[in-house]
């Protein structure tokens, strides 16, 4: 039996210590459910400041999804009033989407793009060229040239991290080492550099640590073009406190690790879709850019408690 004393009312909290315990929650949990409950918290999840992070983390299932999350991003953009800072976004962003962000978030520190298959390299290059301001970029598992990387590197003077992954591949022959070569030639500030599954050389790795000499951490897990040894080894383990190497183990890496052992007939695509799934009608249905949300115009009637 629940004596007085156990009980609580969350509604009695004070303020401020609601909005700590909501802004723990994800971006969809709080515009589909949280801001919800009351008044009250709807009062708090309008608030610019609960919106400084916004994590659009899912599951991926898109197609699967009751709700529009380039709608909700939207929303959540608009809701940060420029204060938005850290956005990650998995598994859907449009160039729509990505330009109403940069338009909208000039004092961005934190750009995370996962499995983010409709964006395109004009797209990232014309939100780069907002980006006065980021220190962490994270592009995986996207299809992106050393264009977008380039204008990044040119646009974002004060990155300071760097994560480039894609699905590893043994492939032992040479490779081109552009996005290695835009690395080094347009981002010398970085202190901490992920290339999981990239197909750089030793030539691209030496022009890495020639451009970037301020690096402290670097993963090459899965780069299997890299054969370290001799001087060029000696140099990285002298000048990179966090060394991983291409045959590493992945255990602690957040996404699948495997490895394929030959490209698919898709030859440009590490990720499995073909051009002809990109351009399906059905696909681009996932992923239209419907305009503004109405997340923010439900009926008191929805409130659960007030």
């Amino acid at each position: 039996m629940t004596t007085e004393s156990e009980s609580r009312n969350w509604l009695e909290l004070p303020l401020d210590v609601t909005a700590s315990i909501l802004s723990r929650l994800g971006a969809i949990e709080i515009l589909n459910s949280a801001q919800n409950v009351c008044s009250q918290w709807r009062k708090i999840c309008k608030d610019p400041l609960m919106w400084r992070s916004i994590d659009m983390h899912n599951s991926g299932e898109v197609w699967d999804m009751d709700y529009d999350p380039e709608k909700m991003c939207v929303d959540a953009v608009d809701r940060s009033c420029g204060h938005l800072i850290d956005i990650n976004l998995e598994y859907f962003c449009s160039y729509e989407l990505l330009i109403h962000i940069a338009e909208r978030s000039s004092h961005l520190k934190r750009l995370r793009l996962v499995s983010c298959y409709n964006i395109s390299d004009e797209g990232l290059s014309e939100a780069a060229l907002k980006f006065h301001f980021l220190e962490e970029l994270e592009i995986s598992y996207c299809s992106v040239s050393k264009n977008a990387l380039e204008t990044f590197g040119r646009c974002c003077p004060h990155l300071k991290s760097f994560k480039f992954n894609v699905q590893g591949c043994r492939r032992f022959h040479l490779e081109p080492d552009d996005e290695a070569l835009a690395i080094a030639q347009t981002m010398p500030e970085l202190r901490h550099l992920q290339l999981f599954g990239n197909k750089l050389t030793n030539d691209g790795l030496q022009a890495i640590l020639n451009g970037c000499p301020h690096l402290e951490s670097l993963d090459l897990r899965q780069c299997f073009n890299v054969s370290l040894g001799g001087n060029l080894e000696k140099r990285c383990v002298e000048h990179i406190k966090n060394l991983r190497r291409p045959y590493d183990s992945t255990h602690d890496y957040e996404f699948d690790a495997a490895v394929r052992d030959t490209w698919s007939s898709d030859e440009d695509d590490p990720f499995g879709i073909s051009d002809i799934d990109l351009m399906s009608d059905d696909y681009d249905d996932y992923f239209e850019f419907s305009g503004a949300s109405d997340f923010s115009d439900y009926d008191d009637e929805y409130l659960l408690f007030d």
